[in-house]
């Protein structure tokens, strides 16, 4: 139950989580007209509800009249561990007393102002709320895994003011999908829809308990599809204009056939509330971990191996690409399943498993629903040239893909670089075995974001161990070229412009 703050951008990717200390939840408010939709009809395992046939508008009102008893609120309380050093970095930066920046309610309470305790070396009962829907008659809930994240008890309370203990079945936090259980029979439910069907402008409608305000209705439209965020998700997220607010966390996102189509998951926000940017987890997805985690008790996902970024028009100058599109591997994990199938630094993908990369994000997403063990076939861009590689996906259990964020840095003129090759022992330290240490930066190198300091690795894909090889890597570039960088460990290609 926390939010997270994107940087550079200052903008924080709120969790919709539980509310404040002593209660919270979420609302949503009602929109405008509609246009007619054709009538779909849904099958769900374990569900009974069928979808309701509207005809002209949707009425918002019937699908909150019938769908409406089958979302329910939900309440977590779980304990929160003070310490000394806790104490200490909660002071400096401004926090309540006894808040540990390593506790799982850390930043929930930076970005709530929730009141800490006292003194270190103590346990102290935090309390928060969220939202969920039932999809099965016996008792099966979804959620978000945030809502529950670290939960020593969770209640459900439905539209009838019954209320139950509920039992954590699984959580997944890669896609952020609960599920949870509760003792009961013959409960409304819901009925699952497609997310892959949905189209850009089409009214979608949410139910939950903003701020602790059960069973609130709010609606918009799509905004977009398949939104990648930089939060090392594996979600292709529904980006909609529905406000949503702590607490909407778990809640679920309709149609306007009164199908659920998303949980709503998250926000962008400055300020923590609404500011109409809100994403949801397709159903499909959530409906494939909900699976796993009935079956199983847990969710498993693939792995690649590699660091990508995106490819922006500088990056697809330097590398001769026709359109600024694919996942550019800018570092591959020694050993791992993308080394093992030829993955080089360099390499940008634009095809896996015939799915067209247009964002690097793409990538990720595409691989976290694959199962390990799994075969990839990846068609990747590498000097010029198209080449088909396969790899045998590992398990994103033990390491995870990663989404670097590279500088966007345009300037003129020369490169701007100084540079002087490694010395043995500077080799043996950072662990590579060519390199180019930046002494001195300036014109465009220093606009597209290089430092003093940096290991410049490759230029355009190619490995450099001298200055003349540098050199004639940007005499043969005529537009930009991108340097392979690596500074404190992290290594991403910085697209530079020459001119």
């Amino acid at each position: 139950m926390n939010t997270r703050t994107l940087s550079p951008t200052r903008l924080v990717l709120a969790l919709l989580t539980a509310g404040l200390l002593g209660g919270a939840g979420a609302t949503y408010m009602a929109g405008g007209l509609a246009r007619a939709e054709a009538p779909v009809s849904a099958t769900v395992a374990g569900s009974t509800a069928q979808p309701l046939i509207l005809q002209g508008t949707p009425d918002f009102s019937k699908i909150t009249d019938r769908y409406g008893p089958a979302v329910v609120n939900i309440s977590v309380s779980g304990v929160r561990h003070t310490s000394a050093e806790g104490e200490e970095a909660a002071a400096a930066r401004g926090l309540p007393p006894g808040i540990d920046p390593d506790d799982p309610f850390f930043e929930f309470f930076r970005r709530f102002q929730g009141q800490g305790g006292g003194r270190p070396e103590r346990s102290q009962p935090v309390r928060g709320q969220g939202s969920g829907f039932v999809v099965s008659a016996d008792g099966l809930i979804l959620t978000n895994a945030h809502v529950v994240r670290d939960a020593s008890e969770v209640i459900v309370k439905l539209t009838d003011r019954r209320e139950f203990k509920a039992r954590v079945l699984g959580s997944d936090p890669k896609t952020d999908v609960a599920v949870l259980k509760i003792d009961a029979k013959d409960l409304p439910t819901v009925p699952l829809g497609s997310a892959r069907d949905l189209k850009v402008g089409e009214w979608v409608l949410a139910i939950g308990s903003p701020f602790g305000f059960e069973n609130s209705v709010s609606a918009g439209v799509v905004s977009a599809k398949g939104r990648s965020l930089p939060d090392d998700s594996f979600v292709p997220f529904i980006q909609t204009d529905v406000a949503v607010n702590p607490g909407n966390s778990g809640g679920p996102l309709f149609n306007s056939r009164g199908e659920v189509v998303g949980i709503n998951s998250q926000i962008y926000s400055q300020s923590g509330g609404y500011q109409g940017l809100s994403f949801a987890i397709p159903i499909e997805l959530a409906t494939q971990v909900k699976d796993q985690i009935v079956a199983t008790g847990k969710a498993s996902h693939a792995r690649l191996g590699v660091s990508v970024q995106e490819v922006n028009q500088t990056l697809a100058d330097s590398f001769q690409l026709d359109k600024p599109e694919g996942a550019l591997v800018s570092s591959v994990e020694a050993g791992g399943p993308a080394d093992k199938a030829g993955l080089k630094p360099g390499d940008v993908i634009r095809l896996a498993n015939g799915q067209r990369i247009v964002a690097s994000g793409d990538l990720p997403a595409l691989i976290g629903q694959s199962a390990p063990g799994s075969q990839m076939t990846l068609e990747v861009w590498r000097q010029g040239q198209t080449e088909t590689l396969t790899a045998k996906l590992g398990d994103a259990s033990d390491k995870k893909a990663q989404v670097a964020q590279a500088p966007d840095g345009v300037g003129q003129g020369k490169l701007g670089l100084a540079l002087r090759p490694l010395q043995p022992q500077e080799k043996r330290g950072a662990g590579v075995s060519s390199g180019l240490v930046v002494e001195d930066v300036g014109g465009p190198a220093a606009l597209a974001g290089v430092q003093p300091g940096d290991l410049l690795m490759a230029v355009n894909g190619t490995p450099v161990q001298s200055v003349d090889q540098v050199r004639a890597a940007v005499a043969k570039s005529a537009k930009s070229v991108a340097l392979l960088i690596r500074r404190a460990g992290d290594i991403i290609f910085v697209p530079v412009r020459l001119g």
